[in-house]
């Protein structure tokens, strides 16, 4: 049967890796079309990024009243209307999608809505349409997994709380990785008695230690319940409620158990690679799915391309965003650009919130560096009124041999916003001694990146 249209480029997934590169395509001449099932904008626009930082805003008011008083403002009896942030959020998405459909068609990509499959390197079936094509990119990126625990199912994952029709009083989130924080942060913060059991010993064991000890102190000293080196063995349903499901009995490896109204498992993400004809291709993955790419994003089928979390190299939008681009200019533009993702700034909307750049103090050990660690714990200017004793941690890892910063990590308010600055000097190669002679900005939070002076030994 012959193909319903012959395109460039055929992308599967409307995400930000897709999109950009689809997009990119087009402007490079390619005749280009894009394949999308759900909502455009993928995990990032819809139940990841955007959506979860809009939850964060929200959680902080309530640290804001409080802390208002300190500045001799009245602030009446507050009250919250989950509902009614959920309305205001899903507008926001909507529109959201609306301006990457916009963007597709004003580029003049041809947009499928349906399911893709691949049915050989070059041919792509969405529903009963076929799409032959130069070249095939996979964008169809990452979803959250629920891990084997009996009763799991009775369980939230990170894209259900996004449609929660109440917000629970009691919610256990499981995990300790960037999305547990940030949703026990985003729960605590509107109110629920949160707690986090997680089955290491510290948050965020893919960061600089020192950031995971300070945010568990820093998160327990707002209520959130920290219960770590723990693992759940079944989670019971108990009574149902008129309105809905009822609460949730979570037992323990250490025999303990606790009573909730709610779950969220946040144990991790695998690619979305089901069912989509990969293995019929050819395309090798990896043991856990992810599709193998090389450093130009080719995967073993020289014809088939993948970026973004399918990869499960990098699960950032702005890497995704970085590799859609590059994977256009390369194949319609003539150019080799790579992305490089030695220096990638991270963001973790916690409360308070995690910024970070480059090298860990042990990762720079472990690679045999010689490093001075420069570290300052401190009050921000913000809390002293306020009378709020939570510190902000800022870390620099310097190289001895050339005096360059090879990490800069914080915790803190405005973290992420702050890194973000820091990132550009780092990818400049900037030393600790430019650092020192930059005049700072007082008072700030970010001037004490610019005036540490004093550093530990190993």
């Amino acid at each position: 049967m012959d193909p319903d249209s012959t395109v460039d480029l055929m992308v599967i997934g409307g995400g930000s890796g897709g999109v950009r590169a689809a997009r990119r395509a087009a402007q490079l001449g390619a005749h280009v079309a894009l394949a999308e099932q759900h909502l455009l904008g993928g995990t990032c626009v819809n139940v990841g990024c955007i959506p979860k930082k809009l939850l964060s805003n929200a959680a902080h008011f309530h640290e804001d009243f409080v802390d208002a008083a300190g500045y001799g403002w009245s602030v009446g009896a507050a009250t919250f209307d989950w509902a009614a942030l959920i309305a205001a959020k899903d507008r926001e998405i909507a529109q959201l999608n609306a301006i990457y459909q916009d963007l597709l068609e004003g580029s003049g990509v041809v947009l499928h809505r349906g399911r893709a499959t691949l049915e050989d390197a070059r041919t792509v079936r969405i529903g009963s349409r076929r799409v032959r094509a130069a070249h095939i990119l996979v964008a169809t990126g990452g979803a959250p997994v629920r891990p084997p625990i009996p009763g799991a199912h009775l369980a939230m994952v990170s894209d259900d709380a996004f449609h929660m029709p109440a917000l629970p009083q009691r919610m256990l989130v499981y995990g300790a990785g960037y999305i547990a924080v940030e949703f026990a942060s985003i729960f605590n913060g509107l109110g629920t008695r949160t707690s986090m059991v997680y089955r290491g010993a510290r948050l965020l064991k893919e960061f600089d230690a020192d950031l995971g000890a300070h945010l568990a102190a820093a998160m327990s000293a707002r209520g959130v319940h920290l219960i770590p080196s723990t693992t759940i063995t079944r989670i019971v349903p108990l009574a149902a409620a008129e309105d809905g499901p009822g609460p949730l009995r979570v037992e323990f490896d250490s025999g303990a158990a606790a009573e909730v109204d709610g779950v969220l498992l946040a144990t991790g993400r695998l690619p979305n690679v089901r069912d989509l004809g990969l293995e019929r291709c050819g395309v090798a993955l990896s043991p856990a799915g992810a599709i193998q790419v090389d450093a130009n994003f080719q995967s073993s089928v020289a014809t088939i391309h993948a970026v973004g979390d399918v990869t499960a190299r990098v699960l950032l939008t702005p890497v995704a965003l970085a590799e859609g681009e590059a994977v256009a200019e390369r194949l319609f533009g003539g150019t080799g650009r790579g992305v490089n993702t030695t220096l990638v700034p991270t963001a973790v909307f916690s409360h308070p919130a995690v910024g970070t750049v480059g090298w860990s103090e042990s990762a720079a050990r472990a690679a045999g560096r010689r490093v001075r660690v420069y570290r300052s714990v401190f009050t921000p200017l913000r809390h002293t009124l306020a009378r709020r004793t939570e510190k902000t941690l800022m870390k620099l890892v310097v190289e001895e041999e050339t005096d360059r910063v090879l990490g800069l990590h914080m915790v803190g308010p405005d973290a992420g916003e702050i890194v973000q600055g820091f990132a550009v000097a780092l990818n400049c190669g900037a030393t600790k001694a430019q650092f020192d002679a930059t005049l700072a900005i007082h008072p700030t939070v970010a001037e004490e990146f610019v005036t540490m002076r004093i550093w530990k030994a190993p």
